[in-house]
């Protein structure tokens, strides 16, 4: 049995001796915490109401008189422990004793009593798990907890809606897809090729560092597969909000497809910029300045190779000298249209380099008119920022988890993939009203995690207050006051 954060294991733990003093460790510490920072998460949440509004797209059907852990408290309670870095429900079966997290989930009975404890795996279990043969949560015996898919993913677009002030006058909407190895036999998990692996291939939205959707699907599938049908719906939630709002999509050579582009130009306001696959019809029509590209780069390689020439002897390996010289960079806007994918001519970006390893080709197509943008600016500053959602999908898979898609059923790795999403989201909201202008206003999830929620403090009850003494040599105390002031300021949502 896993002892309670009230009781002792008597054990020593011994580490030498220093100036004549031996050093030793025990458990005897009492109501001690490593977690304490999740109070400042917990308090924003209160504010925003987050998790209470991801518990509203799940249908309960259990009997509230043998109820102790209402579908809120669960779900906070699973996702704060993703935050905190607790990947997996086993881990709750030792985090349920956490006096800070009780604290954070108002379960002040639980922090009095040394047997009450928080939801254990099994109890979380029922949450997060429906077996492939359940088809009626309602009539089952033991998951009788049912995610509501649509009301989820409404809910991410509206908390991105609802964190801006005023309608921002243009927004980016970056698509991608990555891959959710996996190493069982989930279901829909399928070998892929290009991944090298078996997988799943969710599919991302975001807008800037806020995520929009995130969407499991098998490995497959097209890369394309629900990409359409996801804008659409994203744009169309967007649009009953922001009727003003300018909307870029943007995206690699998977999404310059003729259904995506052909939305974005029915519809006023939006515009899309989408890499693609160059052919020999665009590297023939960019021929001139690819022979521009050549002879720049060789002309300036040419003083360059002159001068090692005389320096050292004519046997020694100059290979290395053309890395020396920047490799020459050209552009090329033209008009241009396939023979039968394409319904229509459209502006397409060539983007040609030409240096130590030889040349690259690069093309983008875009429905912004050069008149607007030229072709440099356009190829540099609206489509090659896009590599800034890696980072973002890094975030959730490394620090948050996105990719612990283990469990049997396929409805079930997705309500994972939310369960990370939702954590996201609620740090997200962090950065954003608590951390900006600090020196954290950029910083990564397990940056933030580190710094400011893995936090040693000391839990004190007395009847009249609840004290949390946070370990006097934390090194961001005054980003912590920072953050605790602004979400004071917040108001309550209601």
């Amino acid at each position: 049995m896993t002892p309670s954060f009230t009781e002792s294991i008597s054990q020593q733990l011994k580490f030498g001796v220093i100036k004549g003093r031996k050093v030793i460790a025990n458990f005897d510490g009492g109501r001690i915490t490593s977690d304490a920072g999740i109070l400042l998460m917990a308090e924003l949440d209160k504010k925003l109401k987050i998790t209470a509004r991801f518990a509203e797209c799940f249908q309960d059907y259990r009997n509230s008189s043998y109820v102790d852990y209402s579908v809120h408290q669960l779900l906070t309670q699973r996702v704060y422990g993703i935050i905190l870095g607790y990947e997996d429900v086993n881990d709750h079966d030792k985090l349920r004793y956490d006096p800070a997290l009780a604290i954070a989930l108002e379960k002040l009975n639980l922090i009095e009593s040394t047997e009450a404890v928080l939801a254990g795996k099994s109890t979380l279990n029922r949450l997060e798990y429906c077996p492939e043969t359940i088809i009626d949560q309602e009539t089952s015996r033991y998951h009788k907890i049912e995610p509501l898919p649509q009301k989820i993913e409404k809910a991410f677009i509206e908390l991105f809606l609802e964190s801006y002030k005023k309608p921002p006058k243009s927004i980016i909407l970056d698509l991608d897809v990555t891959d959710d190895q996996v190493h069982g036999n989930q279901e829909g998990a399928f070998f892929n090729k290009y991944y090298g692996g078996v997988c799943y291939a969710p599919l991302y939205i975001f807008c800037g560092h806020h995520l929009l959707v995130a969407k499991l699907r098998s490995s497959n599938v097209d890369p394309a597969e629900g990409a359409l049908e996801e804008l659409q719906r994203v744009i169309g939630l967007i649009r009953k909000k922001w009727k003003e709002t300018h909307i870029l999509v943007r995206g690699d050579s998977a999404y310059a497809r003729e259904d995506i582009m052909k939305c974005c130009e029915e519809q006023a306001g939006v515009d899309y910029v989408l890499a693609m696959a160059t052919n020999r019809q665009l590297k023939l029509r960019a021929s001139d300045i690819i022979e521009k590209a050549q002879s720049d780069y060789e002309q300036r390689l040419e003083p360059v190779t002159a001068l090692m020439e005389t320096l050292f002897s004519p046997d020694e390996d100059l290979e290395e000298v053309g890395k020396l010289v920047p490799e020459s960079t050209w552009y090329r806007s033209l008009c241009y249209k396939t023979q039968e994918s394409w319904s229509r001519s459209r502006r397409v970006v060539t983007k040609v380099c030409h240096g130590s390893k030889g040349l690259k080709i690069r093309h983008v197509v875009t429905s912004l008119s050069a008149s607007k943008i030229p072709p440099s600016q356009l190829y540099t500053d609206k489509y090659c920022p896009r590599g800034e959602m890696e980072n973002r999908i890094k975030e959730q898979q490394l620090n948050l988890f996105s990719d612990r898609t283990s469990t049997q059923t396929f409805e079930s790795n997705q309500l994972r993939l939310w369960l990370s999403s939702m954590a996201y989201v609620l740090l997200q909201a962090f950065r954003q009203y608590c951390l900006a202008k600090t020196s954290l206003a950029k910083a990564t999830v397990g940056t933030i995690r580190l710094s400011l929620l893995k936090l040693g403090a000391r839990i004190t009850i007395s009847c009249r207050r609840i004290l949390v003494a946070i370990a006097s040599s934390c090194p961001y105390q005054d980003i912590l006051a920072i953050a605790h002031s602004r979400i004071q300021m917040i108001r309550d949502t209601g």
